[in-house]
Formats: structure tokens, C-alpha cells, sequence
């Protein structure tokens, strides 16, 4: 057969509606979460719901609403002992998932690591998210351009956990790298979006000549612009930003009380991990998965129209599925 033959075939067959997924099992995947209930996994968790509808896949969200890595591992445990077909797992401790992610593979159980990538001992197939480090020093750049010396708080819910620790690392360094008499403060906030604020508040309440307010993590993104906006901060020149796309940070940008955050992209870091789980199942394991950087984009005043008007799941700001391109 020659070649214009086998090209035609091709366009053929690529131009055949419904020729891909072909009937399959309905394969359960477990995702294993570190804040079950906090906003920023919307979009993940439709990102999740639209990948397992279009791959005819089925999922459950488990975990712990406060970072609790017992309760995780507890339910990665029952997710192995249930022999589902998939796990996917924000990997935030070095070293407690490294025992459920080998007992899961050993029951020929597929794991991933999504939004947190924990320690190199792991054997998780492929981590799906944000490179996190790389993230913090571009974050801590920013600050550097914003800010000219003076006290700057950097603001992270759970100080040490390895979904928010590696910005944290990375803005230090770069803060450091800059040469600006910058003087860093690191304050861990909670993993509840009410602590968060109140936290934040009596820190600007204790080091009112303070010139920076940043936070690594979505909710206490959010408490500080309600904090800046309560105290008119940004009048005074205090410059502040953060991760995230929760809808009161959106409109903190708009109104000028935020300087930026930053969009990880999380409708994909649910999308992704079904799609790579399901593509291994589908293959019979030919098409492992594999690393998947999210991103890091910056918002700002000059670019948040387009978040704030564009309500879609791809950013958690409706539930409803359109398509937003006309």
C-alpha cells in the first residue's frame, strides 16, 4: 500500500465520528485530597466530573478537610483495599504516602500525584500540577519588583506540607537573590479560609508599618484582600498579592486592592489525572502517565476581565457546561 493511500485512510478515519472510545469497563478512580472542602478544588473536581463523562470512567473525592495526612493515608488504605481502579493523591509528606502508593502498585493499582508531589521516595507513576518551587521564585520575583524594602509577610495555611512548603522555599530564595533590603516574615495561617483571615488581620494589627501582604495558597489569598480592603491598605502603599481564583480575589484585583495572583490551573488538575488513569487501563498499560506542569500565569488588573465575565467550570465559576467561545 503506498503512501497517499495510507494518508488517505488516516484522514478517513480521524474525520469518523465516535470511532475512539470503544466499550469499556467503568473504571472507579479514587482521588485522595488534602482539603476536601476548600474552594480552590471546585474546578478541580469538575475537571474530574467532565474527564470521567467523556471517558465513561467513575470517581470518588475522599480525604481530610484539614491537611490531616492520617486521614488520607487512612483513605488510600480502604481506596487499595476496595481494589479500585485508580488512585490519584496529593502527595503532601515526604514519606507517609511512599508505603500506600507501593502497596497500591503492588495490587496492579495505578497511582498518580496531583497538586502536591511530596518527597523523591515516592513511585507514583507521574505527577500532575504546578511545579511548585519554579512557582515560588517567579512569586518571590514579583514581590522584588513590587516592594522596595521593609517588612513582608508571606502568608501559607500549612507551613511545611509539600503542596504550598516549595513556593514558600522558592520566594525566599528569590527575595534573597534580589539584594533589596526586603525582610521576610513567614506566618502559617490554618487550613480553614475563617482562620485564615483572622490570622492575617492581627498580624497587620501587630506590624502596622509592614509594606507587603502575599500569601502561597488560595484562602489566605482571600483573607488578605479582605484585610487590605478593610484597612485601605493599598492606599498606603502597601502592595499584596497571592495563588488562586477564588471569585473575592478576582474582584479584589478589579478594585486595585490585589497587585496579582496566580492562575495554576486547577480544572486540569482533576481533568488530567482521569485521563492519564483511564489511557492506562484503555491500553492495557502501554500509555503510562506521565508529568504534567499545570502552569503559572499571572493576573492582574491589565488581564482579569476575561476571569471575572467568562463564567464557566474551567475556573470553578459555574457549575453549568457551555462553551464559552462564540
Amino acid at each position: 500500500m503506498d503512501r497517499a493511500t495510507l494518508l488517505k485512510q488516516a484522514v478517513v478515519a480521524a474525520a469518523s465520528p465516535a470511532t475512539f472510545v470503544k466499550p469499556h469497563p467503568r473504571w472507579r478512580f479514587v482521588f485522595v485530597n488534602h482539603a476536601t472542602t476548600n474552594p480552590f478544588f471546585v474546578p478541580a473536581r469538575y475537571g474530574i466530573a467532565d474527564a470521567c463523562s467523556l471517558f465513561g470512567a467513575a470517581s470518588e473525592w475522599r480525604g481530610s478537610k484539614r491537611s490531616d495526612v492520617s486521614e488520607m493515608v487512612a483513605a488510600m488504605e480502604r481506596a487499595i483495599a476496595q481494589r479500585v481502579d485508580g488512585i490519584a493523591v496529593s502527595v503532601i509528606d515526604p514519606t507517609l504516602f511512599n508505603g500506600p502508593t507501593e502497596r497500591a502498585l503492588e495490587h496492579g493499582i495505578p497511582v498518580v500525584a496531583y497538586n502536591a508531589d511530596g518527597g523523591r521516595g515516592n513511585r507514583r507513576l507521574a505527577y500532575v500540577g504546578q511545579d511548585l518551587y519554579q512557582a515560588g521564585l517567579q512569586f518571590g520575583a514579583r514581590i522584588a519588583e513590587l516592594v522596595h524594602g521593609g517588612d513582608v509577610f508571606l502568608f501559607i495555611a500549612t507551613p511545611g506540607q509539600l503542596n504550598i512548603q516549595p513556593r514558600i522555599d522558592g520566594a525566599l530564595d528569590a527575595l534573597r537573590d534580589s539584594g533589596k533590603p526586603i525582610k521576610p516574615h513567614v506566618v502559617g495561617t490554618g487550613a480553614l479560609v475563617t482562620d485564615e483571615f483572622r490570622k492575617i488581620e492581627n498580624t497587620y494589627r501587630a506590624h502596622r508599618g509592614l509594606r507587603g501582604m502575599f500569601a502561597v495558597d488560595a484562602g489566605s489569598t482571600a483573607g488578605i484582600a479582605a484585610v487590605v480592603r478593610k484597612y485601605s491598605l493599598h492606599r498606603r502603599g502597601v502592595r499584596a498579592g497571592g495563588f488562586d481564583l477564588l471569585p473575592e480575589t478576582l474582584v479584589a484585583i478589579q478594585a486595585g486592592l490585589l497587585d496579582f495572583t496566580i492562575d495554576q490551573q486547577p480544572y486540569l488538575q482533576g481533568y488530567v489525572p482521569v485521563q492519564q488513569l483511564f489511557l492506562y487501563h484503555y491500553s492495557g498499560g502501554l500509555v503510562s502517565p506521565a508529568e504534567t506542569n499545570t502552569g503559572l500565569k499571572f493576573v492582574t488588573r491589565r488581564n482579569v476581565k476575561r476571569y471575572l465575565t467568562t463564567h464557566t467550570r474551567y475556573e470553578g465559576s459555574s457549575p453549568i457546561e457551555t462553551y464559552p467561545i462564540s
